[in-house]
C-alpha cells in the first residue's frame, strides 16, 4: 500500500511540474483578419511605416501600406506599436528538459556515442511550462536538438502552440547533430593533471585527447562511407537503422549540424563538406570570425549559440563574442543567433540580438539573425521567418523595441494566425504574490 501511495505521489508531482492546464492551444484561424496601423519589420531588412497585414486562414496574404481594411473586418489596431515575425530559437533542448536537477524530467540523450537514429521530436513535450515563458518574449518557434557526446541524432523545428508533437512539428528531422571532440591537449602534470603526487590519480597513464578525438572522427568518416554505400545500393537484404537515419545527409535534404567552437574543430569539420558534400552548419562558432572567409567559400552557415559569454581564447578581446556576428555579416556568412544559457532557457534571444546590434549590426540585420536567417538555416523559410505573402502568420506585436530589454513588451502574438495566450507560470506567480502582499506595481514595470 505504501508503494502505491508513493507512486501516486510521484505521478501527481510530475504532472504538476509539466502541466499548465489553463493555457490551451488556440483554435484555427478562419476567414480574413487584419493587423493595421503598424510599424512592420518584415524580417528581410524592410520596414513598413503605418502598414497593414492581411491574414486569411492562418496565412499571410498581403503586407504593405495600400491595403484597404473593411469597416466590419476583424482587425487588430497596432497604432504606434512594432510588428515583427515570430522569433525563432535555432538551438534548444526545449520540451526535452523541464527541471535540470530532476532526472525524471530530462529526456535529452541516449547512451553511447553513435545515435544517428535518435529523433528529438518524439520526446518533445508540448506541455512544458518553459514554452510559455518563451512565447511571452516573442519566441514562437524552436529547433529542438538532442544532446550527446558525439553523433546525437536529428533535430526538428516546432511551433510553440500545440496539443502534441505531431501538431507542433513545422518540419521534422531537419538536421543531424555532431558534438565535436574538444581536440585540445590537457596538462598531464600539475595540480589537476593526475601525473604528480597529490593529483586525482597519481601515476595513472595519461591519454592524448587530440589523438583520441581524431580517431573518433576517422571512425565517423568510415561510418559515413559505409552508410553512403548502403544507401546507394537500392534495396538491401537487411535494414540498418543507423545508415537509414543519415540517408538525407547525402541528398542535402538534411543539414549536418556540427557543434564546435575552436578553429581547429571547425577545420576538421570542413573535411565532411569536402569528402561527402554535406550541407553543414556550425553550432557554437565562437572563433568562427577567424575563418569567416573560409566558411563563406564552403557555404557553411553558423549559429552563434551563446553571444553573452567570455571569449574562447584568453588573448581575444573581452567583447569579441559581441562583435562576431558583425564579422560574419561583413564576410557574407549566413548566420543566426541563439541563447544557450541554462538559466534563461532561450528567453534572452531577442536581447542577444540587441547586443549584436550595438556591436556592429543594424537593428534589421540583428532581427534577421533571429527570424529569417534562422528559418533559412533550418530549411523552413518557405513557412516562417518573415512577414511575406504565402507564409504562416507567425507574428508578434510589441509596444517597444523587441531587441531592447528596457522597452520590449509583447502585447499580442499569433501562430498560424491564431491569437495565442501569453500567460505563463512566472506571470501567474507574480500576480499571486502581488495580491497576497497587496503590492502595487510601479509605473513602467
Amino acid at each position: 500500500m505504501r508503494k502505491i501511495l508513493l507512486l501516486a505521489a510521484v505521478i501527481t508531482c510530475t504532472t504538476a511540474a509539466f502541466s499548465q492546464a489553463n493555457i490551451l492551444p488556440a483554435p484555427p484561424q478562419k476567414g480574413v483578419m487584419y493587423i493595421k496601423n503598424a510599424i512592420i519589420h518584415v524580417g528581410n531588412g524592410t520596414v513598413i511605416e503605418n502598414g497593414t497585414i492581411q491574414i486569411k486562414d492562418g496565412k499571410i496574404e498581403k503586407a504593405g501600406k495600400d491595403i484597404t481594411v473593411p469597416e466590419d473586418a476583424q482587425a487588430v489596431d497596432a497604432k504606434g506599436r512594432h510588428v515583427y515575425p515570430g522569433l525563432i530559437l535555432p538551438t534548444s533542448a526545449l520540451g526535452l528538459i523541464e527541471i535540470s536537477a530532476v532526472r525524471a524530467t530530462n529526456d535529452t540523450r541516449e547512451i553511447g556515442d553513435m545515435n544517428p537514429n535518435v529523433r528529438s521530436i518524439v520526446a518533445y513535450n508540448t506541455d512544458s511550462k518553459v514554452i510559455n515563458t518563451l512565447r511571452s518574449n516573442g519566441i514562437l518557434a524552436a529547433n529542438v536538438v538532442p544532446q550527446g557526446s558525439f553523433l546525437a541524432g536529428s533535430s526538428s523545428v516546432v511551433q510553440l502552440d500545440a496539443w502534441n508533437w505531431e501538431d507542433a512539428a513545422i518540419k521534422t528531422d531537419v538536421g543531424m547533430h555532431l558534438f565535436m571532440p574538444s581536440l585540445l591537449a590537457r596538462p598531464t602534470t600539475g595540480r589537476f593533471g593526475g601525473g604528480m603526487p597529490g593529483g586525482p590519480n597519481p601515476g595513472a597513464q595519461q591519454t592524448d585527447p587530440v589523438k583520441e578525438g581524431l580517431e573518433k572522427i576517422e571512425q565517423l568518416k568510415a561510418f559515413f562511407r559505409e552508410a553512403k554505400a548502403y544507401n546507394g545500393n537500392g534495396a538491401n537484404e537487411e535494414t540498418n537503422l543507423k545508415y537509414e537515419a543519415v540517408k538525407k545527409l547525402f541528398s542535402k535534404l538534411q543539414k549536418f549540424y556540427v557543434h564546435a567552437n575552436t578553429v581547429k574543430q571547425m577545420l576538421v569539420a570542413l573535411d565532411f563538406v569536402k569528402e561527402f558534400g554535406f550541407d553543414m552548419v556550425i553550432v557554437g562558432g565562437s572563433e568562427s570570425w577567424q575563418i569567416a572567409d573560409l566558411l563563406k567559400q564552403n557555404n557553411v552557415a553558423v549559429i552563434l549559440q551563446q553571444p553573452h559569454s567570455l571569449p574562447t581564447a584568453t588573448h581575444d578581446d573581452v567583447d569579441q563574442p559581441y562583435k562576431t556576428a558583425a564579422a560574419l555579416q561583413k564576410a557574407g556568412v549566413l548566420f543566426a543567433l541563439s541563447d544557450d544559457d541554462s538559466q534563461t532557457r532561450g528567453r534572452n534571444l531577442p536581447f542577444n540580438a540587441g547586443t549584436a546590434a550595438t556591436y556592429g549590426l543594424t537593428k534589421e540585420e540583428a532581427l534577421a539573425a533571429i527570424t529569417l536567417n534562422a528559418a533559412k538555416i533550418m530549411g523552413v523559410a518557405d513557412k516562417t521567418g518573415s512577414i511575406e505573402p504565402g507564409k504562416d502568420a507567425n507574428i508578434i506585436i510589441s509596444s517597444g523595441d523587441i531587441l531592447d530589454m528596457s522597452t520590449s513588451n509583447v502585447t499580442d502574438a499569433f501562430i498560424q494566425g491564431r491569437k495565442i495566450n501569453l500567460d505563463d507560470k512566472q506571470k501567474q506567480l507574480n500576480d499571486r504574490y502581488e495580491q497576497k502582499y497587496d503590492i502595487k506595481p510601479k509605473k513602467g514595470f
